[in-house]
């Protein structure tokens, strides 16, 4: 039975990394279990092992062990005999060019559709849907495929933003991109702000935090959820 957590961000304003998170991981992971990391995002170029050490520290009051999944010489089997996955955000088309290098997109869907618990902030949660065709990220690398793990029926915009009343700015917003992929693309998206996130439990999806989310479908006009809203219908 799938058991994830997809989260917009890893860090609020004024707030240490994952700190936010930490209630509601202390139950997701176990205390003691060993934790693989994908680093592969690699946020402002910071190396595997730096980024790595950044998860270790936030996740050390919880005692949980962390292990980035470059440290292995074979990441598939490291992902096969995970206690826990956590994919960090970045460049999510670096995130997926490296999962399809690897050859572990398919090793890491089966690990989390047995239940393997799963945690993906920004670029980690980018990969939980269907496509990365809606992340926000520049397309500074070309993976094979835009198509990602499909863990919910939908797509994911972390990081969702409203537009700013009074603001100058003439570049598009965050809703008209999201209008445009559904010019080309059918399935539904979902605009998840900074502090909340999907928790997903077997078929179940439920949005969690303390904003609402902003739902897109093709052809309907966007729409507000509320937390604790259940979006396991939305396809």
């Amino acid at each position: 039975m799938k058991n994830i957590l997809i989260a917009s961000t890893s860090t609020l304003h004024n707030q240490g990394y994952l700190e936010y998170l930490l209630p509601t991981l202390a139950t997701h992971f176990k205390a003691g279990s060993t934790l693989i990391f994908i680093p592969y995002a690699r946020p402002s170029g910071v190396s595997h092992d730096d980024y790595t050490a950044k998860v270790r520290e936030a996740l050390a009051p919880l005692a949980i062990q962390v292990k980035g999944l470059h440290e292995f010489d074979d990441p598939k089997i490291a992902i096969k005999e995970a206690e826990g996955i956590f994919t960090g955000g970045g460049n999510t088309f670096l995130l997926v060019k490296q999962l399809y290098a690897h050859d572990i997109l398919g090793t890491i869907q089966e690990a989390i559709n047995n239940g393997t618990p799963y945690l993906g902030c920004s670029a980690g949660s980018n990969i939980c849907g269907l496509t990365m065709e809606t992340t926000n990220d520049m397309p500074i690398t070309y993976p094979p495929s835009f198509q990602t793990f499909g863990f919910v029926p939908f797509n994911i915009n972390p990081h969702y933003l409203d537009p700013i009343e009074g603001s100058t700015h003439m570049g598009e917003t965050r809703e008209t991109r999201i209008n445009e992929f559904h010019t080309i693309n059918s399935q539904p998206v979902v605009g998840l702000r900074e502090g909340s996130w999907l928790r997903v439990t077997g078929n179940r999806i439920v949005l969690e935090g303390t904003l609402s989310a902003r739902i897109f479908e093709q052809n309907k006009a966007a729409y507000e959820v509320e937390p604790n809203t259940d979006l396991s219908s939305l396809k």
